[in-house]
């Protein structure tokens, strides 16, 4: 049998930010993880980093300024590194995909940077998988929950790379488990995501409904604009 996608290289992608409004907030640290290290960028987003934000990853307004890179020299340079992975066809993984993505996304547009070919960079997000392969599970989903579910290691929680490593550990533990996933091309797995994700968005619709909750929940995936 040839390699399969989670036997072979995957690019880890993970950021700390000011917040989750995707079209608002900013990135303060992003990393790049694949199985010859971590490159993580420290950046200064030109905003105020809140308070809540800081108690989540410990980045604060006096270290961005003091090490932090520029938005955009850093900014392009992550986009560089993710336009190699789509020429290479490296799956990109990153966990709720949709967040990190979009963001991102709007970042490179507000610096006036070139986006990577999302059309054709194949996503893998484990938590679209986890939800798919077990979808019945109780409790929670977090990284953390879900790496703890599949005896995978999440050192550094809240920072950018020890995120990236564990995500990427976390994706070729659910490969290796479910041929459902892992018996695919990472271009096939991509598109099942897509539709998976906006099913999981529907079905969580309708339970918001019946509870009386009239929300919507983002379909798109991983771009979500």
């Amino acid at each position: 049998m040839s390699e399969r996608w989670f036997e072979g290289p995957l690019l880890g992608f993970d950021t700390e930010t000011t917040g989750v409004a995707v079209d608002r907030d900013r990135i303060v640290q992003a990393a790049l993880v694949t199985g010859e290290g971590a490159r993580t960028w420290l950046i200064n987003p030109g905003v105020p980093i809140p308070p809540g934000a800081t108690r989540v990853h410990g980045i604060t307004d006096e270290r961005v300024r003091a090490e932090g890179r520029a938005p955009a020299e850093a900014l392009a340079e992550i986009a560089e590194l993710l336009r190699a992975a789509v020429s290479a066809g490296v799956p990109v993984v990153a966990f709720r995909a949709g967040f990190d993505c979009t963001l991102l996304s709007y970042e490179l547009e507000r610096h006036g940077i070139g986006q990577p070919d999302w059309t054709r960079l194949s996503v893998v997000d484990p938590s679209v998988l986890d939800k798919r392969v077990d979808r019945y599970r109780k409790g929670k989903r977090t990284l953390g929950a879900t790496s703890l579910q599949y005896g995978v290691a999440h050192s550094e929680a809240h920072s950018a790379a020890g995120d990236a490593a564990a995500t990427v550990a976390l994706a070729r533990a659910i490969g290796a488990l479910y041929p459902e996933v892992g018996d695919v091309t990472p271009q096939e797995l991509h598109l099942s995501q897509v539709r998976w994700h906006a099913e999981d968005a529907e079905s969580l619709e309708a339970y918001f409904r019946r509870k009386g909750r009239e929300e919507t929940v983002e379909r798109r995936w991983p771009l979500q604009r």
